[in-house]
């Protein structure tokens, strides 16, 4: 029998359904907060390093945050769930996000900051994890859908920002505080929401089935390890984008309000990306050859950032923002190379923080061999032949395989013949 099927994957703690426009509101609210604390930085980052004092090296290590806190957190949040349950464990990460972006952007300490970041970035590490298992739960026959919705609105919280973050910086000498804060201010309204919500279903214990060998377990499952490689390498080159791309093309010659739109077409392509790749990971047979296609764009709108930045940006901008597809693919995978919500919770609390802790490598490793080498002919260097990468390892994860099926193969004990 399907998951579509059962029941019991539309109930809330309580045994009562959750209605459909309540499901993809509470999907919204918490995917339009998952990016923003990060994508935010890069638009301003030369404003924030000279109000801070932040050198290459620090910023290297802020762009690098997201990915780091993501990988760090993310590992716990199927235990929180154990204790207070999905609901209230996402309801909980909005209010630290909430917190951490609305206070830094009043802080003149650089270390403040960026202890006030990891906390804003905690709080989203767990609706990273938990926000699929929310969706599996709660789908049902709308599970395309609602992944569809999912992965648009996390695009559409990664581009707002990139878009109107230097427009806003431009204010007067304190707007990047700004555009800053803005984000944190409407994550604050996505957690009275979600409390509500939490209050409303009580503890939704789908995340509490599992125990400490989940990770061993996990990576018995090929799919499971090939699908961590592909999400962490879209990963690394997703944060990348939104720390350094406003960066390099402001390096190339290009205002900043100009710099930014092309960051924000790159982040903003990620929206019809995220209405068409969960269904193509739901119905196409040819998925693998699209993730071939994925890296190909990934790798020419680096070549282009390399050659000609400034000769014809937006074409560079738009071969990237599709390749930037591969994150909704990687996301729609999550669900569907897995079965049961149990496992999807699993599935997703050891992909994304493997995945994220590679990510976290990349915008660090980029500004420090920019601030090395003086150019940016390196990293953009190195960022084509990680999509290579991506490419192998979404090949492996894209096959027709689930992720429990494996698991109960490594089990089953090894007969003589």
């Amino acid at each position: 029998m399907s998951e579509t099927r059962k029941p019991r994957e539309t109930m809330t703690g309580r045994g009562h359904p959750l209605p459909f426009w309540l499901v993809g509101s509470a999907v919204v609210l918490v995917a339009l907060n998952l990016r923003p604390g990060a994508s935010s930085v890069g638009p301003v980052l030369a404003e924030l390093q000279a109000g801070l004092g932040l050198d290459a090296t620090a910023a290297g290590v802020l762009t690098a945050l997201p990915g780091l806190a993501f990988a760090a957190v993310g590992a716990l949040a199927v235990a929180l769930s154990r204790k207070t349950g999905i609901n209230g464990s996402i309801a909980l990460a909005l209010a630290a996000a909430a917190a951490g972006l609305l206070v830094r952007s009043f802080v003149d300490s650089a270390a403040l900051f960026l202890v006030l970041t990891v906390l804003a970035f905690a709080g989203m590490a767990v609706g990273n994890i938990l926000v699929p298992a929310f969706i599996k739960r709660h789908g049902g026959r709308h599970l395309p859908v609602l992944n569809s919705v999912y992965g648009t609105t996390l695009a559409l919280g990664a581009t707002l920002p990139l878009l109107f973050g230097g427009l806003l910086a431009g204010t007067g000498p304190e707007g990047w505080r700004l555009s800053l804060g803005l984000w944190g201010a409407v994550a604050l309204a996505a957690f009275i929401f979600w409390a509500v919500l939490a209050l409303r279903t009580g503890r939704d214990p789908v995340a509490a089935a599992g125990g400490t060998r989940t990770r061993t377990r996990m990576r018995s499952s090929r799919t499971a390890v090939a699908l961590s490689l592909f999400f962490g390498v879209q990963s690394m080159h997703a944060y990348v984008q939104f720390g350094w791309a406003a960066q390099i093309y402001r390096d190339a010659g290009l205002e900043q309000a100009t710099a930014g739109v092309m960051a924000a077409i790159i982040a903003g392509l990620g929206i019809p990306g995220g209405l068409i790749m969960p269904v193509l990971v739901a119905r196409s047979p040819r998925l693998r050859t699209y993730i071939v296609g994925l890296g190909t764009c990934m790798a020419a709108g680096y070549s282009g950032l390399l050659l000609a930045a400034d000769t014809l940006p937006w074409l560079w901008a738009v071969f990237l923002g599709v390749g930037g597809f591969a994150f909704p693919t990687a996301l729609a995978l999550i669900t569907a190379r897995s079965r049961e919500p149990r496992v999807t919770a699993q599935l997703s609390g050891f992909i994304q923080p493997v995945g994220y802790l590679l990510a976290a490598m990349g915008p660090f490793a980029i500004g420090t061999l920019h601030d090395v080498s003086g150019s940016w002919t390196l990293p953009l260097a190195l960022l084509i032949a990680s999509a290579v990468v991506m490419v192998g390892a979404g090949i492996r994860a894209a096959a027709p395989r689930f992720v429990d099926d494996e698991l109960e193969a490594a089990k089953r004990p090894v007969t003589a013949s």
